[in-house]
């Protein structure tokens, strides 16, 4: 128990810098590891009871618009599909501006590698994100059903 006093003693004593070293690593240690067992378990629960919320409270008003007149339930079909023309769109805007950062990024990676490295064909590897934000964008403009 006595070792154990000193050695903790020594690893955050202020005495010398490797002792602060040792206690810096300490303390991010069991920062990364409250961070990972805590704190991202309690954010992931808590966005789940969100949207299980979301999910009850469009239920529930699905089935009052339903139950309230004879029309009311086309007016909840063309809720149902107005909603999903939205995500729809909220998805293909996601990809268009995913594939224009991933072009740039590999533009400006093709740029600083040349100006790094001169005349070695390194600098060829920023075309690898170059051509997978082209394909993204590709896929949106081409390839994916339009939004009706």
């Amino acid at each position: 128990m006595e070792q154990l006093a000193m050695y903790l003693g020594h690893i955050f004593s202020s005495s010398d810098d490797v002792a602060l070293g040792n206690g810096m690593w300490i303390f991010l240690s069991v920062a990364s590891v409250a961070l990972f067992v805590v704190f991202i378990p309690t954010v992931s629960w808590i966005d789940g009871r969100r949207k299980e919320r979301e999910a009850y409270y469009k239920a529930e008003t699905m089935r009052r618009i339903t139950e309230s007149s004879p029309d009311g339930a086309n007016a909840a079909l063309e809720m149902l599909k107005e909603e999903g023309r939205q995500e729809q769109i909220k998805i293909q805007e996601g990809l268009k501006i995913g594939g224009l950062i991933t072009v740039a990024v590999g533009m400006a990676l093709v740029i600083f590698l040349r100006a790094l490295l001169g005349n070695e064909p390194v600098y060829l590897c920023g075309l690898i994100p170059a051509f997978i934000g082209a394909a993204m964008l590709g896929y949106v403009y081409f390839l994916a059903a339009p939004v009706k």
